[in-house]
């Protein structure tokens, strides 16, 4: 014990090593330990778990810890269960992706919407959110028959013209959710666990929305809590009025609300390799880059439900996150080499800077692991020389302020805490540094970024 303790603590560069499962855990302990993760974590290749890891509590009230079975919210991870609700829907004849939303909703306020346009984010609906936010009684529980209500009711102008962008929709999710229930006369629990929980062994997953209406709150369930930075401590979202929308929003489901487990997820993944639930073509479309998310970014599509990378260096990436208050999520998929990642977070610390990490150690790439940084005195003039503006992705200024240094972005400082005469970690509690080198006159020479463990060299801008 005491050897894995000292291991931690020291910031040690890992390259081209094959133990994957103590070099996974290493990094997933030392953000726990460090910077706060919270969470479960699965690694698979070939469908076969290499690494899986409880870190932290499932309830922080209680201190009930978690374990590999705990259930959390997936929030937008849940899109790919509306999505393939649909697709079981179309195999089965009861509708077509082209059919018009009218169809299943005549007094739906809006023309030529399709459910294409709704599985591919390209419908160009209001966001039900700014909806309720502004003209819902937040002391009462909407539903989706209320999202229904409330576009037919406010008939707000469209974002834009079906089919002529994308724009992600929480909106059409649920309107998804609701063409389920319409369609096939059941509501959107049971037809998921009857068509896709049940025949996949699916045994902890379910829609889950009522702990607000019902105070029920399932078995070995992790709780979703937030940080409160003026308590200092982790709190449930329901006592902060500001995220008073985890009440009023609680009842409704597509947009979100699947409930699992990384265990069951990666039974969700080895699904998506055979044609138990849908046929390959149904399958292959799903999973095809059919839309451009932005005309700025030509490597990032959308399915049915999945973000879809159809190139990188490690081939195609399946992917989806999701965020609630409490909550942080993600699946990833490498389907041309069979690498599952699996994350789930109930305190939202997980990141893509984590995920990034994770993928990095899988790719034999460099990563510093996470150690304690320990701040230390440094004579202040010593900072005069690391004042300037520094640009790799982004373009940081570091700034001089009250004898500390300070990283300085889009008006918002963040100091910077000496843990050497040349490197410094961000003061906010992320796993972030500030690394110089320096001439034997003091000038700077060279700059590095360190994100999670991932460094990248900063140019030198003044």
């Amino acid at each position: 014990m005491k050897k894995i303790i000292i291991l931690l603590l020291l910031p040690l560069a890992i390259t081209a090593q094959k133990n994957y499962p103590a070099l996974l855990k290493q990094f997933m302990t030392g953000q726990h330990d460090y910077f706060r993760f919270n969470g479960n974590v699965l690694v698979a290749k070939g469908g076969n778990i290499i690494y899986q890891q409880s870190l932290g509590y499932a309830d922080y009230n209680s201190k009930r810890k978690l374990n590999d079975s705990s259930v959390f919210e997936l929030a937008s991870v849940s899109k790919q269960f509306t999505a393939m609700g649909i697709m079981i829907l179309k195999e089965r004849k009861q509708l077509t992706y082209d059919d018009n939303v009218k169809r299943f909703f005549p007094d739906f306020p809006y023309e030529n919407i399709t459910i294409r346009n709704l599985l591919t984010h390209t419908s160009g609906l209001p966001e039900y959110e700014d909806q309720f936010e502004k003209y819902w009684d937040h002391k009462k529980i909407a539903f989706n028959k209320d999202v229904l209500e409330m576009l037919k009711q406010r008939k707000d102008t469209l974002l834009f013209k079906p089919g002529s962008k994308w724009q992600y929709s929480n909106t059409g999710y649920a309107v998804l959710a609701a063409i389920i229930e319409k369609t096939w006369g059941t509501d959107y629990e049971k037809f998921l666990t009857r068509f896709i929980f049940q025949p996949l062994g699916m045994t902890h997953t379910f829609i889950y929305n009522s702990r607000r209406t019902t105070g029920k709150i399932p078995a070995n369930y992790a709780l979703g809590f937030v940080y409160s930075d003026s308590l200092k401590r982790y709190m449930l979202p329901d006592s902060l009025p500001k995220l008073d929308y985890v009440y009023y929003l609680d009842g409704i489901v597509g947009d979100g609300c699947v409930n699992s487990t990384t265990g069951d997820l990666l039974k969700w993944d080895r699904a998506l390799y055979t044609n138990k639930l849908v046929s390959k073509a149904t399958l292959d479309e799903m999973l095809s880059p059919l839309v451009l998310m932005s005309p700025r970014d030509s490597a990032n599509f959308y399915g049915f439900g999945v973000m879809v990378q159809p190139k990188s260096p490690r081939g195609k990436i399946i992917s989806h996150t999701g965020g609630w208050p409490g909550y942080s999520t993600l699946v990833v998929r490498r389907t041309d080499i069979d690498e599952t990642i699996i994350a789930l977070s109930n305190n939202e610390t997980l990141s893509g800077q984590i995920r990034a990490g994770i993928e990095s150690i899988l790719a034999d790439e460099d990563i510093l692991m996470p150690y304690e940084h320990k701040e230390i005195k440094i004579d202040p003039a010593l900072l005069d020389r690391y004042v300037g503006k520094y640009t790799a992705f982004l373009t940081l200024e570091f700034i001089k302020k009250d004898n500390k240094l300070w990283r300085r972005r889009n008006g918002t400082d963040i100091e910077l805490k000496p843990e050497s005469e040349t490197k410094f970690f961000y003061g906010d509690g992320t796993d972030r540094q500030i690394e110089f080198e320096v001439d034997n006159s003091g000038k700077v020479t060279r700059a590095w970024f360190i994100n999670t463990g991932q460094k990248g060299e900063m140019k030198i801008l003044n």
